[in-house]
């Protein structure tokens, strides 16, 4: 097919009204993903779907050539319908996590599985996707499916600084955001904070999120990382409300550092935008599009430590973070092209 006459349809599911849900994360990276393909000349529209017969709506209202379902959600039985009964649109279901970060959502697995017998039942549109080239390889060799590359992107608009001071003295603001899960590493985080700050001799402002428990972890991992800074004068935890997109890059534009060491991960937003506002962050080997000095062992605070201390003061970690952000978009990008220019089998 022509991109110039394609209208790709991106639904990841509205939980707009559900109590104690935080899938911000998901919603963000479709709007960003959603920007960069238009930028790029793709015609992409983002709609956020509550169920399969909302999903079905959408298709009815739009007529798109292709439609990627954001996350594992929509019931199999639904996908193979929708499948059967508009057999010239494509359909694709895109895996929103590396494999080892689905052991928190055993449905989502079950989900996957299906939707893998699903492509090689179907009648050649339908398609499995995942957004790591990690994830991709590891559908393709356990389950012998041939997994689509349809990487998360990030849109870096005109207010990108990659210049911005680094940390001179003073209190120390350090970031580790994103919800409160075991294998987001929370307190390998703090005790990596707190050594960072020890050793610059600094008073020391760790900021998290808090207000949404997802997986039930929640206050856990809260109340862990309360213990790690109870009755440290110099170092304060600070719980950061969570807020929408414009907001939350604020909050990262006033931090010197982020901390994303996750034990598994595929994209990670809140890397991203801390590129966005030229702060660096240190990760983990699994956020595949950063930087490699940028990342550390996750089960290392030591190593964490010692990679946030270069970045602190490097000049050039907001710049290399630029770089290889804007290198991952435009694979990526190439990788949704060639998705969308296949012919239907």
């Amino acid at each position: 097919m022509n991109l110039a006459d394609v209208k790709l349809m991106l639904c990841p599911r509205n939980y707009t009204g559900m109590a104690h849900v935080s899938h911000t994360g998901l919603a963000v990276s479709a709007a960003n993903t959603a920007r960069v393909l238009r930028a790029n000349g793709i015609h992409t529209v983002l709609r956020p779907i509550r169920d399969a017969a909302d999903l079905e709506a959408q298709v009815l209202a739009e007529k798109p050539s292709h439609v990627v379902i954001n996350a594992l959600w929509v019931p199999t039985g639904a996908l193979a319908e929708l499948a059967h009964r508009y057999p010239h649109i494509a359909f694709a279901v895109l895996c929103h996590s590396n494999i080892a970060f689905l052991q928190a959502e055993p449905v989502g697995i079950r989900l996957l599985a299906e939707a893998v017998d699903l492509e090689l039942e179907s009648i050649g549109n339908f398609r499995v996707a995942a957004n790591s080239r990690a994830g991709t390889r590891g559908l393709e060799d356990a389950w012998e499916c041939p997994a689509l590359y349809l990487p998360n992107l990030y849109y870096l608009d005109e207010t990108v600084r990659v210049a911005r001071p680094k940390w001179s003295g003073g209190t120390l603001r350090i970031g580790a955001f994103g919800a409160l899960r075991t294998l987001k590493n929370p307190t390998g985080s703090a005790f990596a904070a707190m050594a960072i700050a020890t050793q610059l001799s600094t008073d020391l402002e760790f900021h998290i999120n808090v207000g949404r428990n997802d997986g039930g972890w929640a206050p856990r991992l809260l109340a862990a990382v309360q213990a790690i800074f109870a009755g440290r004068p110099h170092a304060r935890l600070v719980q950061d409300s969570w807020q929408p997109s414009s907001g939350f890059r604020r909050l990262v534009r006033g931090m010197h550092l982020l901390l994303q060491p996750s034990f598994t991960e595929s994209f990670n937003v809140v890397t991203a935008d801390g590129v966005a506002e030229g702060i660096a962050s240190v990760v983990s080997e699994v956020i595949e599009w950063a930087p490699g000095w940028w990342k550390a062992p996750p089960d290392d605070t030591q190593a964490i430590a010692r990679t946030g201390r270069a970045l602190l003061t490097d000049a050039r970690s907001g710049v290399d973070g630029f770089h290889a952000l804007t290198e991952h978009n435009a694979g990526g990008v190439r990788a949704w092209s060639q998705y969308l220019e296949a012919k239907l089998c």
